[in-house]
């Protein structure tokens, strides 16, 4: 059975750090890039960022960029996104997500995705 598990989200203050968590199971991870996408009350899901399957290619959202941080391990079949500098903004649950895809244009794409997380959510008060 494919799994991702993301975890990590919390209740934050203007400024303060998160890191999320996304543990894989039940496919090949080295076969896939994974992605981070959120979704805010009342609006559409959004990229966050990407990492590619092998060589560790990343992608940011511009919103993100400078601030977040993602990163994997394939020995633990895991991404981590490491939020930094967080703003009210940032609000939203987030996804993580696998995708065997390679492009900077199909890992943007949330179509191009497989897996799917439960999300996680993150709220950073002002």
């Amino acid at each position: 059975e494919v799994q991702l598990q993301a975890s990590g989200g919390g209740l934050v203050q203007t400024g303060d750090s998160l890191r999320l968590s996304c543990a894989a199971s039940g496919f090949t991870f080295d076969d896939y890039a994974i992605g981070w996408f959120r979704q805010a009350p009342g609006k559409e899901r959004e990229g966050v960022s990407c990492i590619s399957r092998r060589d560790g290619r990343t992608y940011y959202a511009r919103s993100v960029k400078g601030r977040f941080t993602i990163s994997r391990d394939n020995a633990k079949n895991a991404v981590y996104l490491q939020m930094n500098s967080l703003k009210p903004e940032d609000t939203a649950v987030y996804y993580c997500a696998a995708s065997p895809y390679y492009t900077y244009s199909d890992l943007t794409s949330a179509i191009r995705y497989d897996y799917w997380g439960q999300g996680t959510l993150v709220t950073v008060s002002s």
